[in-house]
């Protein structure tokens, strides 16, 4: 993964998250909560890292801001 900028986290509530899970529908569904509870960058593309156990996906969040209503 590319290295955390300094703008993504310049401001109170800003934070960085990288997720790691046994597989794709894991992690999506921890995005999609994530996304309920705070204001995100989305769902984004999960990965698999030749080698490495698992998938892995990051978002951006705004704890400070509600997320989107639920369903």
């Amino acid at each position: 993964m590319k290295p955390i900028d300094e703008q993504h986290i310049a401001e109170p509530g800003l934070v960085v998250l990288d997720i790691t899970g046994g597989d794709e529908d894991t992690v999506r569904a921890v995005m999609v909560t994530l996304e309920e509870r705070w204001a995100t960058s989305g769902i984004a593309p999960v990965r698999r890292d030749p080698g490495e156990p698992g998938v892995r996906a990051r978002i951006y969040a705004n704890v400070l801001r509600p997320g989107r209503e639920g369903p």
